[in-house]
């Protein structure tokens, strides 16, 4: 492998030439790396993406347009197929990277071929850009079962934006996969931690955005659930002999997420039902929290509210 090995950054995009691809596309294009290329995948925009992108004189920069949208899993699929770098990072057109991610995974490598996955810290950002909350990444040294129980409790988050493949090795796991495809870069993850060197970078290097306009929030609530399921499954399988242990801290974690996921429904009535979704697929034994308790009666936005003035009188009076 070349000392300075090859990395692509693929950015798979949909009509946010508006909105959020110009930040992703030039948190891009600030790498201090010299070995780079930026490949944009564009899924049939309607917009102005075509002109946006391909008016950017960069050499590294690589852009491909589809005469036709072929969804979400297509375009991954067309981004790796079209990745040349020995690593390669799948940059959603609505996140970005700090200056020096790719410098600071590539520096950690130091030439390990054995490699499958680097990943750095992460924080959260709203539309507008603010900052939600970081979550370090404190996982270095620990085992795979270890590092799956750690993204249950917290201490570490699992995202494209903070994650870079070994493309060889993703390519041999045929690349992102789930049935529903909730959580295909997440398997992908683990099962590259399960059979590979992970590589693990405590700072904060990437950001990823909440917005509510994200792929992710059109699924439907039972998909979640699928998806989950399948996911902890698949985890168990890695780490067999902790199989007892993650099932259950992840059947407890995978409810929370699925129950507020629920509660984001339109209505009332529709939330209900899609709190009675997750408790028929998990169990009465993971029942919603007083939280999305209060979601489901008031709605996530008033829930959203009291939130924030309670996180505003805890830092005033701190």
């Amino acid at each position: 492998m070349n000392p300075l090995p090859l990395v692509t950054i693929a950015i798979p995009t949909y009509n946010r030439a508006d909105t959020y691809l110009p930040e992703a596309l030039q948190s891009a294009l600030r790498q201090g790396y010299p070995n780079i290329e930026i490949l944009v995948s564009d899924n049939c925009s309607i917009d102005h993406t075509r002109e946006y992108v391909t008016g950017i004189k960069d050499p590294r920069l690589r852009y491909f347009r589809h005469d036709a949208n072929i969804g979400q899993r297509g375009n991954y699929d067309f981004c790796f197929q079209q990745a040349r770098g020995d690593y390669v990072l799948l940059l959603h057109d609505d996140d970005r990277i700090d200056d020096d991610f790719v410098s600071s995974c590539i520096e950690a490598v130091d030439g390990d071929y054995e490699v499958g996955i680097i990943r750095t810290g992460v924080r959260i950002i709203t539309a507008s850009g603010d900052v939600v909350s970081q979550v370090s990444n404190e996982v270095a040294g620990l085992s795979v079962e270890s590092f799956y129980r750690s993204w249950f409790a917290g201490r570490t988050a699992v995202y494209c934006c903070n994650t870079l493949f070994a493309s060889q090795k993703l390519r041999r796991i045929g690349n992102f996969n789930s049935k529903h495809f909730c959580y295909p870069d997440t398997a992908a993850i683990f099962v590259l931690a399960a059979q590979h060197r992970r590589i693990d970078i405590g700072e904060v290097k990437a950001s990823f955005r909440i917005h509510g306009g994200e792929e992710g929030f059109s699924r439907r609530i039972h998909e979640w659930c699928e998806d989950s399921l399948d996911l902890l499954k698949l985890m168990c399988g890695l780490a067999p002999h902790h199989k007892e242990q993650i099932l259950k801290e992840g059947a407890r974690f995978f409810a929370r997420a699925n129950y507020h996921r629920a509660a984001s429904a339109a209505t009332p009535l529709r939330r209900i039902m899609a709190i009675l979704k997750v408790i028929n697929f998990f169990g009465y034994r993971q029942l919603p929290s007083l939280g999305v308790v209060v979601q489901i009666s008031y709605g996530t936005r008033l829930y959203s509210i009291a939130r924030s003035v309670k996180r505003h009188l805890r830092n005033s009076s701190s």
